[in-house]
């Protein structure tokens, strides 16, 4: 295989020896320039596989040339040397559409995973979203301008923070960047940051060391290690505390942990995908979220649609709902759906999305006759509310709905699971959550037989 090329911008010899030293042992050829002009010579007239620039340079600066390579050369992955803690230059160069980021001095090891990840990527043009493992059912043009942005993403090492309604897909959106990657092939590591007691937070993200504390037997590895190399999904990212916030984001910034009780950093190559179903902007402004961390974690920002805006695509995400469901069962055929049955799951608005169908349609298979789903057996009545019969807000879950503004049962019911799926089945958590006395929601778990 042939030699990849690496193009190097800056005006000190010093920094230009270093990482031309460093790239000839990895075995990779590499051609430098001083200013943005020559720079952009040698890109036009010759093939690079990756190209490294300074962000201060004699006649512009990295920004520039990232703005250059992304308009002309836009398969081309691009990477700036920052000055030391400037953060907000990095993050710039990042949201301009930069590969990735290091900074001075230049840290070797740093420099050699960024180089290694940004040469391994693969083509844009390979079709690497269509053999990945994880995928998105669905034809409309929602899911297709979300799958063209995910291999757009996925050729980055910038921060993604994913946003959309619980249950609409935001850890397979995250897988799928991973998997399209040049990280695909270490480990993704997802957690559920609402889910960790607070206690044991730092130990969770960061390790321990044996006697760092009254049970800590032996070393522990942490989950910025385990996702070392990978990627690292912090779902719910929003019920995270805030001191813990502030150590998160000294991790990813220093791109380095310190385990509980170890006296030194432990470096980490750790890509963060975050996501949340509440509005972030409102939390930094409430104090309850760091507007520093938000800055961080917020590079890239991608939505996922919720059910309702992508009705079209019900029909198949059915079928193929309906496959898995067999296969889990292990029926011989797959079930069948009536067309009934199938308008009136489009004429259902889904406060729990995806996950939501998958409910209906299982429950829906135990009623089912003859491995046919019938209207009747999706439990019109109880379940499924018209969509002119009840709120369409588009940017909360209903789990965030006041309780009194539930006026169907069928959201009602989804309402309270998704409550007490979200505070681990804690029945005072939860009625706080839906703005019930402990009271009223014991009352409504009898009246819906919810155990």
């Amino acid at each position: 295989m042939a030699a990849k090329h690496v193009l190097i911008i800056d005006d000190e010899p010093d920094i230009c020896e270093l990482i031309e030293i460093t790239l000839a042992r990895m075995g990779l050829n590499s051609r430098s320039a001083k200013n943005l002009t020559d720079a952009r010579k040698l890109i036009d007239s010759e093939h690079f596989d990756l190209c490294l620039t300074d962000m201060r340079l004699p006649d512009g600066d990295g920004i520039e040339m990232v703005g250059y390579v992304q308009q002309n050369h836009p398969d081309v992955p691009i990477a700036v040397i920052t000055a030391h803690g400037n953060m907000e230059l990095a993050v710039k160069a990042l949201k301009a559409g930069a590969f990735d980021f290091v900074s001075k001095p230049v840290d070797i090891q740093i420099l050699r995973n960024l180089v290694s990840s940004a040469t391994t990527l693969p083509a844009a043009d390979t079709g690497a979203g269509e053999t990945a493992k994880t995928t998105i059912t669905g034809q409309s043009l929602v899911v297709g301008d979300l799958i063209s942005k995910i291999a757009k993403l996925a050729r980055s090492q910038a921060p993604v923070f994913i946003h959309g309604e619980s249950g609409s897909g935001k850890e397979r959106v995250a897988r799928m960047i991973h998997e399209q990657g040049s990280r695909a092939e270490a480990a993704f590591v997802p957690v559920n940051c609402g889910a960790i007691p607070a206690d044991l937070m730092e130990s969770e993200f960061f390790g321990h060391v044996k006697g760092s504390f009254t049970g800590a037997t032996n070393d522990k590895e942490g989950l910025f290690q385990a996702a070392n190399g990978g990627s690292l999904f912090l779902d719910e990212v929003a019920e995270l505390p805030l001191n813990m916030q502030v150590k998160l984001l000294r991790a990813i910034q220093e791109k380095a942990v310190r385990p509980v009780g170890a006296e030194h950093e432990v470096p980490v190559d750790v890509r963060i995908i975050s996501a949340s179903h509440r509005n972030l902007d409102q939390l930094v402004r409430e104090g309850q979220f760091r507007q520093d961390l938000y800055y961080r974690i917020n590079v890239i920002d991608i939505s996922v649609p919720s059910l309702r805006d992508r009705i079209e695509d019900i029909p198949l995400l059915t079928q193929q709902l309906l496959k898995t469901l067999a296969e889990k069962a292990a029926l011989e055929k797959a079930p069948g759906i009536s067309r009934g049955a199938i308008d009136a799951l489009m004429d259902y608005t889904f406060p729990g999305n995806v996950r939501e169908l998958e409910n209906i349609l299982e429950r829906a298979l135990a009623l089912a006759d003859n491995n046919v789903i019938a209207k009747k057996d999706l439990a019109l009545n109880k379940d499924v509310a018209p969509k002119n019969a009840r709120q369409t807000t588009s940017t909360s879950a209903a789990v965030d709905a006041p309780a009194d503004s539930l006026d169907l049962e069928g959201q009602e019911k989804s309402s309270i699971m998704q409550a007490l799926e979200k505070t681990r089945w804690n029945k005072t958590a939860a009625a706080k959550l839906l703005g019930l006395s402990l009271r009223q929601l014991r009352y409504r778990l009898e009246k819906f037989g919810i155990e």
